[in-house]
């Protein structure tokens, strides 16, 4: 077992102390959104009451330190994975906002006959703006399928390249089948066709420790909300050399260099791609998740997670009906299942009267749906804050339920 003091982390979460439907709740919907510690809410609270002005621009001094608070979380980001410069590090209202700036920005580049791959396991943010994308500008979209474990078919990823292709755009892992797919190996093969790789890592920075300079990645997407920080902000990290010759994303304030109606220049790195009056409460509290998250060991993190998803997966097949989607080793803490034939949403539903939280759907990747032959799946997810004795609860609820649905 990991040396993680779990109930002291939890004391840190006040929403795992209260209950639903008169039971202690549950929460096992992590892939989805990740609950918030008080220290994050008290940042926030704290921006609210005492720093609340806008950034950059304002010369009094809650406006300096708003803008201070918000730079100081630039520079947090760029430590947390290892960027070479806070210019690499844009701020956005989330992982889908950063992958529709990458993919409308840099998309611009592109000229029609142009391909792009992309991998059956995509969300759908890291399929639709790639495919409004290709509508636009008449490009090619491949894609790359998966293997009976739910691990990408390498040899079909190799096959996909052409002199035409322009862009690799993958998840880092699995949001429904937990897979850690091998992205230092994709971004290599893909640099070796003089492509470019962008990284959805939504599911990752919480569970693993990314190197985006290590990786060579030429674009990193994440978000906020789901590493035990706020909703509503999130990051794009680029390599200088492509956001230099990338156009804006959007146009408006704090974005510009100088603004004339003969003409207009935009503003340096990173403000070029950060138009209008940005969430600067939320990144500042972005800072404080990111230091609540550092503080607790990444890789210790990661061992209690495993252990966690081995122990459960382990006692889940022991119930008559049960099917696993998604068995790859070094899998995420991520199970997607169902019971024979029984629809997920009447599991999830018989699991959330006992005051259990799971995700029920295609979990926004009806692509890899179709691939597994399937509607959907419950999904039950972890994170650092939950215990043994919630996987065992977990399970007594699936073997009290699963007779009502055979």
């Amino acid at each position: 077992m990991s040396q993680l003091d779990i109930q002291s982390i939890r004391a840190d979460f006040p929403i795992l102390g209260r209950k639903v439907y008169g039971r202690p709740l549950i929460y096992l919907d992590n892939t989805a959104t990740s609950q918030t510690p008080r220290a994050v809410v008290d940042s926030v609270t704290d921006m609210y009451y005492n720093h609340k002005a806008n950034v950059h621009r304002g010369v009094h001094c809650l406006s300096q330190e708003a803008t201070d608070a918000m730079e100081a979380t630039r520079e947090s980001v760029r430590r947390f994975i290892n960027a070479s410069s806070t210019e690499e590090i844009i701020f956005t209202r989330g992982t889908t906002e950063a992958i529709n700036l990458a993919a409308a920005s840099y998309g611009s580049l592109l000229t029609e006959g142009d391909e792009i791959i992309l991998t059956v396991m995509e969300h759908h943010s890291n399929i639709v703006p790639w495919q409004l994308l290709a509508g636009r500008k008449g490009l090619k979209i491949k894609v790359v399928p998966i293997d009976s474990t739910g691990r990408l078919d390498l040899d079909v990823y190799r096959s996909l390249f052409s002199d035409r292709t322009r862009v690799v755009a993958v998840t880092h892992i699995s949001n429904v089948l937990g897979t850690v797919n091998p992205v230092a190996e994709i971004i290599t093969e893909a640099h070796r066709h003089g492509a470019v790789v962008l990284i959805d890592g939504a599911q990752s920075v919480a569970h693993l420790r990314v190197d985006v300079q290590a990786l060579d990645a030429d674009f990193y997407a994440f978000s906020s909300h789901k590493m035990y920080g706020p909703t509503g902000i999130g990051v794009l990290y680029g390599k200088r050399e492509l956001l230099e010759k990338m156009p804006p994303y959007q146009g408006g304030g704090e974005m510009i260099g100088h603004v004339s109606f003969s003409g207009t220049t935009w503003a340096d790195l990173p403000f070029k791609f950060e138009a209008g009056t940005p969430d600067f409460v939320d990144a500042a509290a972005f800072r404080t998740a990111i230091d609540y998250l550092t503080s607790l060991d990444v890789e210790a993190v990661a061992r209690h997670e495993d252990e966690l998803l081995k122990y459960t997966t382990e006692r889940m097949m022991e119930i008559p009906g049960m099917r696993i989607f998604g068995t790859a080793p070094g899998k995420c803490a991520i199970i997607s299942f169902l019971i024979g034939n029984a629809h997920h949403y009447d599991t999830g539903m018989l699991l959330d009267k006992l005051g259990i939280a799971v995700r029920t759907g295609h979990h926004c990747a009806q692509p890899l749906m179709e691939a597994l032959g399937i509607e959907g799946t419950v999904r039950a997810s972890f994170a650092v804050y939950n215990t043994f004795e919630e996987a065992d609860a977990f399970i007594a609820a699936l073997r009290r339920i699963a007779p009502m649905l055979s």
